[in-house]
């Protein structure tokens, strides 16, 4: 038989052992997703299209008038991209290979702010590209702009970055993205902004672009979508932004591999970006139970929380428990009957474990409660 692609055993599986789902007693903090309904008026947008017969070929980089309102909502985060030079893609996580495809050749280093969603290492060595992780400071998760600048090679291509972050939750600031920036300018690097969680800040600062800075505009990928921003993960639709060069080439690769997302959902999609109370119901929760977590958390025997600051994940340092995070994980499961992500399946993740407080506040009181007693119960 004939040999299949030897990219493929470089890819690992990323979190996928440990988002299995579990019996219906234990409490899940695994899931990076919100839990709620997709708005209505999204979902009523969506139906709507479908009685209008949306259901044939349409324009490949996503409606005029949904390009125009993703543009427009990049606008209020100083993103100033024309319409024609926004793509319309089958989730975020298409949006960016589709921009390490047009901009990662054969054996080209992109660094990424470690630990780091696994999906990033996957879609790097599927294009022949090197990952290389780069630790961040493990007091708050914020970049280590020293190790990034020492990381850079001839080889570097670029800079792939995700504030707020999933795992660690850090949001970055204007100062550290602006350092990045004058980074990538003055080594000639592409910059790839996932900002699939811009609008779940916590701290005080905001979410920056790299856009905001000189040089940044030219060489700066922007990729997002509705997944965790409006409870829309099974819609699967993201969008990639960047100068006419860059998305030219994207152009070619979306032709090549989707055509254009599903026709009916573009209208639900351009509805979605004009809601505002049903996001703000949304992010006042989050808001609220990124308190209560990292709280309760904190509560706990040899753990250490840095406070998250956006998105809705918390990363723990376990290694006061005397444990590493692999066994923490399987034995939290049998033991405490209660889900968690460890670290390790992430490069420089070791004796972290990664929490979702995207559930019930009720479900992070008993979760923490069941936690809290198994770890005493080791004492």
């Amino acid at each position: 038989m004939p040999e299949l692609n030897p990219k493929l055993d470089l890819v690992g599986s990323g979190f996928a052992a440990f988002l299995a789902p579990p019996s219906p007693e234990v409490v899940r903090f695994t899931v990076g997703q919100p839990d709620f309904d997709t708005p209505a008026p999204v979902v009523d947008a969506a139906k709507a299209a479908l009685d209008r017969g949306e259901t044939t070929y349409t324009r490949p980089q996503g409606s005029e008038s949904l390009c125009r309102a993703v543009a427009d909502h990049l606008k209020k985060f100083s993103i100033n991209t024309d319409a024609n030079d926004v793509v319309i893609t089958p989730g975020c996580k298409q949006a960016l290979l589709y921009g390490i495809m047009a901009t990662v050749s054969e054996g080209d280093e992109v660094l990424l702010l470690s630990p780091a969603w696994p999906s990033y290492d996957g879609i790097i060595r599927l294009v022949g590209g090197v990952p290389i992780h780069v630790p961040v400071k493990r007091e708050d998760y914020h970049p280590d702009l020293n190790a990034l600048q020492a990381h850079i090679t001839p080889k570097t291509k670029a800079i792939l970055i995700n504030s707020p972050n999933n795992p660690t939750g850090a949001v970055y600031t204007r100062e550290e993205t602006e350092a990045i920036v004058k980074m990538a300018v003055e080594h000639d690097l592409w910059i790839l902004d996932d900002m699939i969680y811009s609008t779940l800040v916590w701290s005080e600062g905001g979410y920056t672009s790299p856009c905001e800075f000189d040089g940044g505009p030219e060489r700066t990928i922007t990729i997002g979508g509705w997944s965790k921003g409006w409870a829309m993960t099974g819609w699967r639709l993201g969008w990639i932004t960047a100068s006419p060069k860059i998305i030219d080439g994207v152009k070619k690769i979306n032709v090549s591999s989707a055509t254009h997302v599903a026709t009916f959902l573009m209208p639900a999609a351009e509805v979605a970006l004009g809601l505002t109370e049903e996001i703000d119901i949304m992010n006042d929760s989050f808001r609220a139970r990124r308190t209560v977590a990292h709280e309760a958390f904190s509560s706990l025997p040899g753990i250490v929380v840095p406070k998250p600051e956006g998105a809705f994940y918390i990363l723990c340092d376990i290694t006061g428990t005397g444990m590493d995070d692999m066994e923490f994980a399987t034995r939290a499961l049998e033991e405490a009957k209660v889900q968690v992500i460890p670290g390790s399946l992430m490069q420089d993740g070791e004796g972290l474990i990664r929490v979702s407080y995207a559930t019930s506040i009720e479900n992070i009181h008993e979760g923490v409660k069941r936690l809290k007693n198994w770890l005493e119960s080791r004492a």
